[in-house]
């Protein structure tokens, strides 16, 4: 396995009680955009705040993290956490935050189009995002019969996962629509994606996730992503002792529930 992208997953049911309470993560960048409700986050270095729907979280672990993510009121939060993998001459820098709130992420309309533009560049809209390696995430939203032609840099890795409609084609006029919500397109290699919104009625809602690949070895156990067995082993050492980056987790507790 030698992508950028890790894992994509929606949380489409997490209500309190439930959650994710105090874990930790060494290696990689988690990307959390919500759609609905609100998680308060914090963390073993004081950092804390509510992600509403809309808002987005982009937090580089980097050599350590340990992290509590949790509902922040009755009620059904939804959100997508994309896990996106760092070069081996990252895996070890120091944690940091990009958050931007729901009305500052940058917005674009073209013809019945609208693309949020969590990474890279659309429609002429550039991300204010910082990416450790070159990535793209957009939120489409096409109108009923409109169309969107997205460039994606030739030998990138890319997907496609819809969150609404089920009009929506993808390549080619010719193919039946056949990608319904909560489904994932892998992407072949090609410059660019063409989608058509066939639907009369729906609008068709997806994000489009690309990143170039990095081409290194990646193991992974649980919360912690790394190039060798050895390392996972001393990211495994150093989080039991609370050393090498997990200073602060010896006496560290979440004040959530």
């Amino acid at each position: 396995m030698k992508a950028l992208e890790l894992l994509l997953e929606e949380a489409s049911a997490v209500s309190a009680p439930g959650g994710f309470p105090d874990h930790p993560h060494r290696g990689f960048e988690t990307v959390t955009y919500m759609l609905q409700g609100a998680m308060i986050h914090e963390d073993f270095e004081g950092h804390k705040g509510r992600i509403e729907g809309g808002d987005l979280q982009w937090m580089t672990a980097g050599k350590g993290i340990v992290h509590s993510e949790m509902p922040s009121s009755i009620g059904t939060q939804r959100g997508l956490q994309l896990w996106i993998n760092l070069s081996s001459k990252h895996k070890m820098i120091e944690p940091r935050y990009q958050e931007i709130h729901n009305e500052n992420i940058v917005e674009a309309t073209r013809e019945g189009v609208k693309v949020r533009v969590i990474a890279g560049e659309a429609l002429g809209a550039k991300s204010s995002i910082d990416t450790k390696t070159p990535t793209m995430y957009l939120d489409f939203t096409l109108a009923p019969g409109s169309r969107i032609e997205q460039s994606i840099p030739m030998g990138w890795n890319a997907f496609v996962y819809v969150l609404e409609g089920d009009g929506g084609v993808f390549g080619s006029m010719k193919s039946m629509p056949t990608v319904t919500p909560h489904h994932l397109l892998l992407l072949g290699n090609g410059d660019g994606l063409e989608v058509w919104n066939k639907s009369s009625s729906k609008t068709l809602r997806f994000i489009l996730v690309g990143g170039q690949p990095l081409n290194e070895s990646v193991v992974q156990l649980g919360p912690f992503v790394m190039n060798t067995q050895e390392e996972i082993d001393q990211t495994i050492e150093d989080f039991e002792n609370c050393t090498n980056g997990f200073e602060r987790a010896r006496h560290w507790k979440s004040s959530q529930p």
